[in-house]
């Protein structure tokens, strides 16, 4: 019988997450919250991801919503919830923040199309902007304004698994891309659903990879200079995914057919060359 914290380590690791090795450099109770947190975000998330039946999987997030309830009111009963709990006064966690990653996860249910840039951000607030703001916490905070950086951040790494994503997400009949700028560079949702690359397609990406680009410049410029030594965590994130988006680039956005990844190693050396020196 595997104890809560073991099962959110087991759950963390198992998911190859760049995460992961941002993590592996934080002192012990830090990393027990966020592999907490973490693992939360995962159990949420892959409900959508393999629950093939919509009806079924929103009753599983409706039972995780009461589970969240009912763990700050003192009554959990999932490991998550259980290894989660003794670090939310700590840390400032609040529930609201742990229902709204929820809500994100339902609004995968009930949607497939988001219609422009603001509608896509609402959606990317949820799951990754949130998440940002409570991972800054856990890493350490002294600063109001570092929840702000921490949560453009977040959209940042969201669009990046979005372009990363996108021929899975299709698989999956969703395209996360607005609509209005699949218009803009004649990019039909057939084509993508279809896995077609055209030369349209890599000119409304390369579109996609700008703005993501500049929301890493508007996050990193928002940290103020008192959290950065706390916050390496998230540079390290930055500093993988960054990587990653500039691979995509490289191969001139080939995500259609299949998955651009960073290798362990790779990953472990850009998380090591932010602790240790401190750029990216």
């Amino acid at each position: 019988m595997s104890t809560p914290e073991q099962y959110v380590q087991n759950k963390a690791a198992a998911s190859g997450s760049s995460f992961y090795y941002a993590f592996l450099f934080l002192p012990p109770e830090r990393r027990a919250a966020i592999t907490a947190f973490y693992a939360f975000c995962r159990e949420v998330d892959d409900v959508v991801d393999d629950t093939t039946d919509a009806g079924v999987a929103a009753t599983k997030l409706a039972w995780w919503a009461g589970e969240v309830a009912n763990a700050f009111g003192g009554r959990p009963t999932h490991p998550v919830m259980k290894a989660l709990m003794p670090h939310t006064a700590a840390f400032g966690i609040e529930q609201r923040q742990l229902q709204e990653v929820i809500q994100g996860c339902e609004m995968d249910l009930q949607q497939t199309r988001y219609l422009d840039w603001p509608g896509l951000q609402r959606y990317c607030h949820l799951v990754a902007g949130v998440v940002g703001e409570v991972s800054a916490r856990i890493f350490g905070q002294a600063e109001a304004q570092t929840s702000q950086y921490a949560h453009k951040l977040g959209l940042a790494l969201q669009l990046t698994n979005i372009i990363r994503d996108v021929g899975e997400d299709a698989m999956r009949g969703r395209i996360y891309l607005p609509v209005n700028e699949l218009q803009q560079f004649d990019v039909k949702a057939h084509e993508i659903l279809g896995r077609v690359h055209s030369e349209r397609f890599v000119a409304l990406m390369r579109f996609q990879a700008q703005r993501a680009q500049s929301l890493y410049d508007e996050a990193l410029a928002l940290l103020p200079p008192a959290d950065r030594r706390a916050q390496k965590p998230g540079l390290m994130m930055a500093s993988i995914y960054r990587t990653l988006l500039r691979e995509i680039e490289d191969e001139n956005f080939q995500v259609l057919h299949q998955r651009i990844a960073l290798t362990p190693l790779r990953k472990l050396w850009l998380a090591w060359k932010v602790q240790a020196l401190g750029r990216m």
